[in-house]
């Protein structure tokens, strides 16, 4: 699976940005499931989850995400999306799309090290 990202730059606080992933080399059998997830890290700081769609497509946000970010995907262009809304200063970080192999209704994970698949990166940058 590669991913790629875009939509990375700078916002001023309260302002909005889109990221997009867009996949490819994913399994298409009809058992073959993943999580589509979007991280973050902030120089000098562990990489942390934002948010997931799990295995049946719902959405799951950290605490942090919660209410501001919105996670979407368009199946048919096979690229999920990470809509951020209300930026903080303390949302500056590089964002990373991730990808998991899972089984039918398998779990997620947030932490980033049981993530299979990964693209290169965008950095958003709010200022105050």
């Amino acid at each position: 699976v590669q991913l790629m990202e875009s939509g990375g730059g700078s916002a001023q606080a309260g302002g909005s940005r889109r990221l997009s992933c867009e996949g490819s080399g994913y399994d298409t059998y009809s058992d073959s499931f993943y999580c589509r997830g979007w991280f973050r890290q902030r120089s000098g700081e562990e990489r942390e989850w934002v948010a997931a769609l799990n295995a049946n497509g719902d959405p799951e946000y950290a605490d942090s995400a919660m209410g501001r970010f919105t996670i979407s995907q368009d199946v048919a262009k096979s690229t999920f999306y990470l809509h951020m809304n209300s930026l903080k200063p303390d949302d500056t970080a590089k964002y990373y799309c991730a990808a998991r192999p899972v089984s039918r209704g398998g779990y997620c994970s947030n932490f980033w090290k049981w993530w299979n698949y990964w693209g290169q990166g965008t950095q958003v940058t709010v200022s105050s």
